[in-house]
């Protein structure tokens, strides 16, 4: 990686600071190979620039930008490291982080500026005529050092609203000491859209800078205010993947983007890249190791999720009747949920969701809608539960249920030892093409004791079930009833490396629950892998 910039198209930037701001989220604690990943999937995606971190503040932002010079090869995006302007009364060119800065390589500099007059006087402690010097002083010396150079103004809207003159006073002393972008923040998060669009506007129009803006989450306004700074003419956009960030977060990356190529129409991203988008926000959400957020507009698994009988009939007639765009331009898709809101639209559309021709057959459809109402009524959830849902749907179609076991008896143990221990087996009794099949296993709890034996009851036979394992439990106890004679229910994920599912189990016992939901779980993994039923 050189020092110098890349050609772009640089009429309109997209920025990216999950790797510092983004960082600052409680509960994330990246690693340097964390960070390298984030960083190729965002160079992927094609967002203009990545703040990498602030080299020389510790050593592992020192590292990251060490080895990213040598193991990235950034083919859209250019590297920008973080730093400050010069301590009061010096001289930039001898500061030591501002070396720091110079010492990472990265070609795009973003310094942090003080723009709120009490800022510049109680945190800094220094005249705010010297906090312009150390802009100036910063910017110039990085400029004549060959570096692009960005500056956050930060605190901005709060200084503005306490000493506008002062606030206009630093952006403008930044861009004419060279800076290319000054970069309006809104550090606390409190401001709204009218607000935020007003202050650009006339911050625009009395500098003549180019400016950008940065916006905290607090208010929940985030993008919104992103999307009103553009309305105002800022031309740079700074955001953090899946709005990550200090406290509620930061604008977020994914909806921003999705908003300025298909309801803007400006082109910010390379060609296709839009479509990737799910995919990006789901990888970097794994790396950090973060639940990706199911209600995230665009590219939350719900995001296009319709539960509603009313929606059904409409989206049968015309997806777009209630789909603000194609989920497929972002990457996502458009799922049916089945519950007891359920008519016969939702059951028509899921069904061809999932490759199951009803034939046209009205009184199929509703017996499979009474059949659901039922269920629900009872416990059961099937908009969580896809797999129990379509093994339910196929008996009805099909007219018998796929069977390829039968459960005589099962039996789950819990022993309590003199030392505090405790040891769990489990028994089942099942017949399967004919043969009766006793297993026990142990396991490190009832339930996985159960899972465990029926696996060792069928694998000879269904040795697909070997890819098979449990990725997730839960357990909920159903309102309406309390202390130990309460309903439960319980929802088991499966997969077998390609593909998770969903199944459901209700009873007045735990474990009783999870073998219903374990009996789905198993019958849809062999009903996946293609096998006949036997039963």
């Amino acid at each position: 990686m050189t020092t110098e910039a890349k050609p772009t198209d640089d009429s309109f930037h997209v920025f990216d600071t999950t790797l510092r701001d983004g960082a600052q989220r409680e509960g994330i604690n990246l690693t340097v190979a964390d960070k390298l990943t984030i960083a190729r999937h965002l160079d992927n995606f094609g967002v203009g620039f990545i703040e990498g971190g602030w080299p020389g503040a510790n050593p592992r932002d020192t590292e990251f930008f060490a080895r990213a010079q040598q193991e990235i090869e950034f083919r859209n995006a250019e590297l920008v490291a973080f730093g400050a302007t010069r301590r009061a009364g010096g001289r930039a060119a001898d500061d030591p982080q501002v070396k720091a800065l110079l010492a990472s390589g990265a070609p795009v500099i973003t310094l942090v500026a003080k723009s709120h007059d009490r800022h510049v006087e109680l945190a800094l402690r220094t005249t705010l005529e010297e906090n312009l010097e150390m802009v100036r002083d910063t910017v110039s010396f990085l400029r004549e050092q060959g570096r692009r150079v960005f500056v956050d103004c930060e605190h901005f809207f709060d200084g503005y609203r306490a000493n506008a003159e002062y606030a206009k006073a630093v952006v403008r002393t930044a861009s004419e000491a060279g800076a290319d972008v000054v970069i309006l923040c809104d550090t606390n998060g409190g401001m709204l859209p009218a607000q935020v669009q007003a202050v650009v506007s006339t911050v625009l129009a009395d500098t003549g800078a180019r400016l950008g803006i940065h916006a905290q989450d607090d208010t929940g306004c985030a993008v919104a205010n992103t999307l009103a700074a553009v309305d105002a003419g800022a031309t740079h956009v700074q955001c953090t993947a899946n709005g990550y960030g200090e406290r509620v977060g930061n604008a977020n990356l994914f909806p921003v983007v999705a908003a300025l190529e298909l309801k803007y129409g400006k082109t910010v991203l390379p060609e296709g890249a839009l479509a990737d988008m799910t995919r990006v926000s789901h990888a970097i959400a794994e790396v950090v190791n973060l639940a990706p957020s199911t209600h995230q507009p665009y590219v939350g698994v719900s995001a296009f999720a319709h539960k509603a009988g009313l929606h059904a009939s409409a989206i049968k007639v015309d997806p777009d009747l209630y789909q603000h765009i194609d989920p497929a331009l972002v990457g996502n898709s458009m799922r049916m949920l089945v519950s007891d809101m359920a008519g016969r639209a939702s059951i028509e559309l899921k069904s061809q969701e999932l490759g199951i021709d009803l034939g046209g057959d009205r009184a199929l459809v509703q017996r499979v809608v009474e059949r659901v109402k039922e269920r629900e009524l009872k416990g059961y959830t099937y908009e969580a539960a896809d797999a129990s849902f379509e093994l339910l749907l196929r008996a009805e179609a099909e007219g018998r249920v796929r069977r390829y076991f039968r459960t005589e008896s099962w039996r789950a143990i819990v022993e309590d030892r003199p030392d505090g221990t405790h040891a769990n087996e489990a028994t089942v009794k099942l017949w399967s093409k004919g043969e009766r099949i006793v297993a026990t296993a142990e396991g490190n709890g009832p339930v996985n004791a159960l899972d465990r034996a029926l696996r060792v009851a069928l694998e000879r036979i269904y040795p697909q079930l070997a890819k098979l394992e449990l990725v997730d439990y839960k357990v909920r106890i159903l309102e309406g009833r309390t202390g130990s004679d309460s309903t439960t229910r319980v929802l088991i994920t499966t997969g077998d490396g390609t593909a998770d599912w969903s199944t459901v189990g209700v009873a007045e016992n735990i474990i009783a629950a999870s073998w219903q939901a374990l009996e789905d779980a198993y019958t849809f993994g062999l009903l996946r892998a293609g096998i006949e039923p036997t039963e």
